[in-house]
């Protein structure tokens, strides 16, 4: 079976445990539709939970985009406001220092205004720090050769429950379920691997 599905940013972490077990089809005609994670992602913040939102250029004449033609905003400063987000998220996290620089390109080195690409690089060096091939292909929908995989990128959508595991801030809020992958990295290190090959997905 093919399954067809659209890049998020910082998949969240049902999202990885689906990615490192199929071969994935990322869709080139899918519609860009909002309250979904494609330019969106959850963090466990001082406060709770924290969403980072990539601000993207709404088009004028389409109600409706393709995911692969959405452009990121870049008249506000965003990637300095999620990356201060994440600092102060996870700087006291066991593996955050090992990582930082990996994420930390992608705020200020990388210069990317096609949110579908940024999201395929960042998706990319995240299987990389697990040392996990990438497997995907790119294609148009066709209904009866692919499965659609929609819930897991409904940001409505919180039936997916993760198993707990220390988090910065769960002494103030407990546990927060389901967050991005960041999340998982910055407290589980080498073990997030483990932890995501353990989680069963079943949609």
């Amino acid at each position: 079976m093919k399954y067809l599905i659209a890049p998020t940013y910082l998949p969240n972490i049902s999202y990885m445990a689906w990615l490192i077990k199929k071969k994935i089809y990322f869709n080139l005609t899918d519609k860009y539709n909002k309250q979904t994670f494609r330019n969106r992602a959850e963090i466990y913040g001082a406060n709770g939970k924290l969403i980072l939102t990539i601000p993207i250029i709404h088009s004028k004449e389409k109600k409706l985009q393709l995911t692969k033609e959405v452009k990121i905003f870049d008249k506000i400063n965003w990637q300095t406001n999620h990356w201060k987000s994440i600092c102060s998220a996870y700087r006291s996290s066991p593996y955050f220092e090992f990582y930082e620089q990996d994420f930390f390109n992608f705020y200020f080195e990388i210069k990317e205004r096609s949110l579908f690409n940024f999201k395929i690089k960042l998706i990319s060096n995240i299987l990389n720090l697990l040392n996990q091939p990438f497997n995907f292909q790119t294609i148009s929908y066709n209904k009866e050769k692919h499965t659609k995989v929609d819930k897991l990128i409904d940001a409505k959508n919180i039936h997916f429950q993760t198993t707990k595991y220390n988090q910065v801030f769960s002494n103030k809020y407990g546990y927060l379920n389901n967050l991005s992958i960041i999340d998982l990295l910055f407290n589980l290190g080498p073990n997030t691997i483990d932890y995501l090959k353990s989680i069963n997905i079943k949609l």
